[in-house]
């Protein structure tokens, strides 16, 4: 096992978060991504609402959450209301909805000026792991655990997959801002 496969993970980890992360871009469709992971203050801790209710797609433009706990309506409420998504919730007593509103064209640009800042961190999180990587293979040569030729091979190799997760960056952000400008 190489330097580089020994630390892959971490590439692939970088993604996955982005990937995660921006889920929670409001798109003009409704998903449970987009309040999942709001926090909501329940027996005297913080949970996300997943975790205190259930989370389901009423039709293209609502939400409904149903808590199972019915003591925590107000306290769900007040969490979404409270949080940045920009939906106002509508308690009937039984189910919390959350009908989403028509995304204006302003709301679109700034939703891709976040998932471009996402994108550029994910960017740094991969140079600053190329960099640690770099770091290994450069002591490995210094202590003589690997040649001269392994050491650019290894370069080449860590050259060639950040370029790789670079790209998946890309498509990812492209696939993501589509989403966003199609009304």
């Amino acid at each position: 096992m190489t330097i580089i496969d020994e630390r892959k993970g971490e590439f692939i980890k970088a993604i996955d978060f982005l990937k995660t992360d921006i889920t929670s871009l409001r798109t003009g469709r409704a998903t449970p991504a987009l309040v999942e992971d709001i926090k909501v203050e329940s027996y005297g801790t913080k949970q996300s609402l997943k975790s205190v209710a259930s989370i389901t797609v009423s039709d293209a433009k609502t939400l409904a959450v149903d808590p199972w706990d019915k003591s925590l309506m107000q306290v769900i409420e007040n969490a979404i209301r409270n949080s940045d998504i920009g939906i106002s919730p509508v308690n009937d007593g039984k189910v919390i909805r959350l009908p989403l509103p028509d995304l204006t064209a302003d709301r679109r640009q700034e939703l891709i000026k976040v998932l471009h800042k996402k994108l550029e961190n994910t960017r740094i999180t991969i140079r600053k792991i190329r960099e640690d990587i770099r770091g290994e293979i450069d002591r490995a040569a210094k202590e003589k655990d690997i040649n001269g030729d392994e050491r650019y091979g290894f370069q080449d190799e860590l050259d060639t997959l950040t370029k790789e997760y670079n790209e998946q960056i890309k498509k990812i952000g492209e696939e993501k801002e589509k989403e966003i400008t199609t009304i």
